[in-house]
């Protein structure tokens, strides 16, 4: 039989080489698709991971998830950018970010596939799904924290003044070359200075900080205050008459305040309220928060003293001042 095949002359060996060649180019074409869709899955991978750790940096609490997935979709854009029109274009549409976790730990994540055309077009396309995972966690929480993203010296110590925060980290969320600001012969002492931008004036001797220097150009910092919800108006209580005035927990409206300021223990809410104690004047309380609403002011100046501490127990537990 074999020796009649091979003698044969009538066109079966071509036959069989057609055959033959089937299963052989679907094996070529197969590797192909491999090996192109493995290099975009990679390329997929590479995008996702630079998109997660963009969303990372810029990510604040409360962000929507709208505002999060075009974040992403920007940067994973902009890697993905030397994919195929097709691919690049399918991509984007499956693109997809969330967030969750609490102000202990934030976690990112990213994800989105991508379909390569089979080399042999009545194949069915070749799929690849990545994801990336981002955790956010934040430093040291700041006592003192300027959340305005590009304020000029977002914080400001000038004139005379003498701040001393002991274990404690002042922080600004401003990117700009100043957000933190030193000036005149004030002298401030803390554990640390950390800004998204950059600083003024804080070297030694007239800055002394735990940490050795300030730290510039850092990720921004959570609002420990985001989830706070400020207490709901009551009438409006009147102000003593003098220099020495004792005020009791409540609402305070259109006001000056200056002088020997006393506050009792409690919340106190300040509608267009300036607390303004002046040339010798004071502000002190235990176990106060005090809610400056609609545009009030608080403003401390050399020779003013402020002693204020939050209260320990209960919703503001931990807050002295919350500026709406």
């Amino acid at each position: 039989m074999l020796g009649r095949f091979w003698v044969s002359k009538r066109g079966n060996f071509a036959v069989a080489t057609a055959v033959a060649m089937v299963p052989l180019m679907l094996g070529l074409a197969a590797s192909i698709d491999l090996i192109g869709t493995s290099d975009d899955a990679a390329q997929l991978q590479n995008s996702l991971d630079a998109a997660g750790l963009a969303m990372g940096t810029k990510y604040q609490p409360g962000m929507s998830a709208g505002d999060l997935r075009q974040l992403g979709q920007t940067f994973f854009a902009a890697n993905m950018s030397a994919a195929d029109a097709q691919e690049l274009s399918g991509s984007l549409a499956a693109f997809q970010a969330s967030a969750s976790g609490d102000p202990g730990a934030y976690f990112i994540s990213a994800s989105s596939s991508i379909s390569r055309p089979a080399f042999l077009g009545a194949m069915p396309a070749w799929q690849a799904t990545r994801t990336a995972s981002v955790k956010i966690k934040p430093g040291a929480q700041a006592c003192v924290l300027a959340l305005n993203q590009h304020a000029d010296n977002a914080v400001n110590l000038q004139g005379s003044t003498n701040v001393a925060m002991a274990g404690c980290v002042i922080a600004a969320n401003s990117d700009a070359a100043d957000s933190v600001n030193r000036g005149g012969s004030a002298v401030v002492s803390a554990a640390c200075v950390s800004t998204v931008g950059a600083t003024q004036g804080l070297t030694p001797p007239s800055a002394t900080l735990s940490c050795g220097t300030p730290h510039e150009n850092q990720y921004a910092s959570f609002d420990p205050l985001a989830d706070v919800v400020p207490p709901a108006y009551t009438l409006c209580l009147p102000v003593p008459n003098g220099k020495t005035i004792t005020l009791s927990p409540g609402t305070y409206c259109d006001k000056t305040l200056s002088g020997k300021i006393t506050l009792n223990p409690g919340t106190y809410i300040m509608r267009n309220v300036v607390i303004k104690p002046g040339g010798n004047g004071s502000l002190s309380g235990q176990g106060v928060t005090i809610f400056l609403m609609e545009n009030s002011q608080l403003y401390i100046n050399a020779n003013e003293q402020v002693n204020l501490s939050p209260p320990t127990s209960g919703p503001y537990a931990g807050i002295t001042i919350y500026q709406a």
